[in-house]
């Protein structure tokens, strides 16, 4: 049931580099926390987290956290380390691999309490982002297989989801939810998700409040990223951003040189002239463009042109409507909460060597940097199907995997053999008496063995696909197995919505979750059994 994930190409090729040790250099100054080293400690000094500890918990209180209180109060105290993981918030909890980073962000924390230091989870709920496709739908396993539920065509293009309401349409899709899979334990499920995901709500705060239920006590403080107190207190790190622009431009470049140097290409290709900077507008989050040495634009709205000195008098009276890009959230989120830990995805690992050399250009205490764990849910009864179906986890995640030529084994090679060896003794013994009449039949004899080779091989298929059918109960097990596993042609966790699996399995889903990832092992698919 093991499964290597970098020896079968299942990580980008810098993750890798960054595994195996021979890339860690790309990050720097940011330190890699590979399989086995010591524990990270707490960046010093400590960032000033009381306004946000109270914040964040009177936010996550309205979420429904139990334990906000005790864990807010724990974040405001300069010793606590902080272990930092996020994701934008998609439809009923977006794809699993959303709730397995929240959950590795737990267990790490959890770890380094055991060994004697204050440590709380967050998990930054990328309200800012705009992405409606990807939030905005969501995959479940229905009676007929994987099947995609959205929220229709986006409304309103560039509008940061926190600012978005689910509107009717979340009703249709619960609607249309509930006939998929049927079922009074689901359906009740529904009904509990409906409680969350209803019209008035926003994407931000459904999504904070279904993970705040599946984790109870245990769930990370949710740090919605469009809080107010939160947004306060990036304004400084976002006024560097802009009085070091040139610095940052220019290190941002001569570290996507070191990267191609290294045969690796770019996660985020470089734009000229842009700035990692965003900028509300008219309820559209636009990219800034710096214009020469002063002045500046708004991507896509040639009219709104500004200076330096309004972008900063903005952030000084409104730092709400500016935001930062993917190659500045990590810097400015882990300097507003003095992050010990950073728990990415292969995604997110792979772009962060570009974001790496702003920590000492804005100086910033670089945190340690843990790639999160992927898991794939099996019941027993399947597991137990796999084991007995003569496929390895590797084949059945193979996207080159010809199931026939499985099913098959060496079907007909008993007498295909035979007929293949005597083929081409044939041929063999063609060749010099046709040669012996004339040298021009080389070609044509070449040509002849080859297309009797080829009719042979098409025949040796048809043979196999015989075989194959003749099971048709193996090949359905087989079939049901690769869907479950590689559903949609990709991982399970990256394509199944988290909501599916507590509405199929209750509770124990959330306790089998904490209970089996293992957050050290990023390079194993974990195999979690509910």
């Amino acid at each position: 049931m093991a499964l290597d994930l970098l020896k079968n190409g299942l990580l980008p090729p810098l993750v890798g580099a960054l595994l195996d040790g021979s890339e860690v250099g790309l990050l720097s100054p940011v330190r890699f926390q590979a399989l086995g080293s010591p524990l990270p400690s707490a960046p010093q000094p400590a960032a000033d987290r009381r306004e946000l500890g109270a914040a964040l918990t009177t936010a996550n209180e309205e979420y429904g956290h139990p334990a906000a209180r005790e864990v807010g109060r724990k974040l405001a105290a300069p010793e606590t380390l902080v272990v930092i993981t996020g994701q934008q918030p998609g439809l009923f909890g977006g794809p699993l691999y959303s709730l397995s980073k929240a959950v590795a962000a737990v267990r790490w924390a959890e770890r380094l309490e055991q060994a004697g230091q204050p440590a709380v989870a967050l998990f930054w709920i990328a309200t800012e982002d705009h992405d409606f496709k990807e939030s905005s739908r969501a995959t479940f396993f229905a009676h007929d297989g994987p099947r995609t539920f959205d929220l229709g065509e986006d409304p309103a293009p560039l509008r940061p989801m926190g600012l978005r309401s689910l509107g009717k349409e979340v009703e249709r899709v619960l609607v249309e939810l509930r006939e998929a899979i049927p079922g009074e334990n689901f359906s009740a499920w529904i009904d509990q998700m409906g409680q969350w995901y209803r019209p008035e709500n926003d994407f931000g705060t459904a999504f904070a409040e279904l993970l705040v239920h599946l984790l109870g006590t245990r769930a990370p403080l949710m740090v919605d990223s469009l809080l107010p107190e939160l947004k306060r207190a990036e304004a400084p790190w976002m006024r560097r951003l802009v009085e070091r622009r040139a610095d940052v431009a220019e290190a941002a470049s001569q570290r996507d040189r070191v990267i191609e140097a290294a045969g690796f290409p770019l996660q985020v290709r470089p734009q000229p002239g842009a700035s990692p900077l965003f900028l509300l507008h008219d309820g559209e989050r636009r990219r800034i463009e710096w214009q020469g040495e002063e002045g500046l634009r708004l991507r896509g709205t040639p009219v709104v042109e500004r200076d330096v000195a309004w972008l900063m008098e903005t952030l000084e009276q409104e730092p709400e409507v500016v935001s930062a890009g993917v190659l500045a959230r990590s810097v400015v989120q882990d300097a507003v909460f003095g992050t010990g830990l950073q728990v990415l995805g292969p995604g997110e690992m792979a772009y962060l060597p570009q974001v790496a050399p702003l920590y000492s250009l804005l100086e910033i205490e670089p945190p340690a940097i843990a790639l999160r764990p992927q898991a794939l849910v099996i019941e027993g009864h399947l597991a137990k199907k796999l084991e007995g179906s003569g496929a390895t986890l590797a084949q059945l995640v193979d996207p080159s995997l010809e199931m026939d030529d499985h099913l098959a084994g060496s079907a007909g090679e008993e007498f295909l053999g035979p007929a293949r060896a005597l083929l081409e003794t044939l041929l063999t013994g063609l060749e010099a008496p046709a040669l012996e009449l004339d040298a021009g039949l080389a070609g044509p004899w070449r040509k002849t063995g080859e297309q009797m080779k080829r009719a042979l091989d098409a025949f040796g298929g048809k043979v196999k696909g015989a075989s194959a059918r003749r099971d048709q109960m193996a090949r359905q097990r087989l079939e049901t197995l690769r869907n479950t596993i590689r559903p949609l042609g990709q991982l399970q966790e990256r394509v199944i919505a988290t909501a599916h699996y507590p509405g199929k399995y209750g509770r124990e889903f959330s306790e089998a979750l904490l209970d089996q990832l293992d957050e050290q092992d990023p390079i194993t698919l974990q195999v979690i059994r509910p």
